[in-house]
């Protein structure tokens, strides 16, 4: 195993920011006296407390190697896909099914990641596990809401598998030169991109809290406001690009994309929060203390990853 000691100074940094909000979580709380200061701090302490979980998992992932990587990755796959699947109730019909979504197709689609079948890696599931689970269910025999049955299933494994999949995906790409000799630099990329979709979460929270009077869509998510998403987005996109010196691409390339980033992350959050609110639910699960389930925290990196992993192959690789 290579230890790239850029990718060992980026997570340095992340540790900064970490004890940072450890700090300031603990001051806060030592000050507040009031009961609703004492509700948001908190939140602000089970927030901070679960980042640090995440952020050591997510590290040791990724300075493991490949295999590590994408095994974390399949397995938030697996409770993403688990919570999408639970809103709405299933029927006996389709448990066999769900069966190979969960057991067959999922653990196929990250073992052609593993051995880099990419032709089979980006047709899998958006064509043939399409074809085949309304073929499975209609074996059942079971027709009530077969569309909307099947079609839970299906955007499940879209959303939660095959678009979450994108981003361990970018350590198989090969940059020549930049690291067609160094392999291990690929881990860099997949650190941009989740960093620029959580900063730019944090940050449009931030903005939309200190200065947001105009929701985006207001019946959606009242949270939203315009001037959080162009605070928080400005902001991520100047983080991206500042972070140009870890990547094979100039300031301003990383600005831009990381500002594609911010954009699809942002209707990546907007189209999940519209299926919860359809569903009459605030979260997606609470496997996450104070931040609701994994597919609350990789909806925006969902509709990210596949995006700025084609944008990254057509022009670098």
């Amino acid at each position: 195993m290579n230890l790239d000691p850029d990718l060992l100074k980026l997570f340095g940094g992340i540790l900064g920011i970490l004890v940072t909000a450890s700090i300031i979580s603990a001051v806060l709380k030592a000050r507040v006296t009031s009961e609703k200061g004492r509700k948001v701090v908190e939140n602000l302490v089970s927030r901070t407390n679960a980042w640090w979980v995440m952020a050591a998992l997510f590290a040791t992932a990724i300075t493991l190697g490949k295999s590590a990587t994408l095994l974390m990755f399949a397995l938030a796959s697996f409770f993403a896909l688990r919570e999408f699947i639970t809103l709405t109730p299933t029927r006996r019909g389709d448990h066999r099914t769900l069966f190979w979504a969960f057991f067959i197709i999922l653990p196929l689609h990250y073992w052609t990641l593993w051995i880099w079948w990419y032709g089979l890696f980006v047709l899998l599931i958006p064509v043939y596990a399409y074809l085949f689970i309304p073929m499975r269910s209609a074996l059942a025999g079971d027709t009530e809401r077969f569309l909307e049955r099947t079609s839970k299933v299906q955007w499940g494994l879209m959303v939660a598998v095959y678009f979450l999949s994108y981003a361990p995906a970018l350590m198989m790409l090969e940059v020549p030169g930049w690291s067609d000799e160094h392999p291990e630099r690929n881990a860099r990329l997949i650190f941009f991109l989740v960093f620029v979709v959580q900063i730019s979460d944090v940050m449009q929270y931030v903005w939309g809290k200190l200065c947001g009077k105009r929701p985006i869509v207001p019946k959606l998510s009242p949270n939203k406001t315009v001037e959080g998403f162009i605070g928080g987005g400005l902001s991520a996109t100047l983080f991206g690009g500042a972070l140009w010196w870890a990547t094979p691409f100039s300031p301003f390339a990383a600005a831009g994309l990381a500002a594609v980033i911010v954009v699809m992350g942002f209707f990546g959050g907007l189209v999940m929060s519209a299926i919860k609110r359809d569903r009459g639910v605030k979260d997606y699960g609470d496997l996450i203390p104070g931040h609701g389930g994994v597919m609350d925290r990789v909806d925006s990196l969902c509709f990210a990853a596949p995006v700025f992993f084609h944008i990254v192959r057509w022009a670098y690789s």
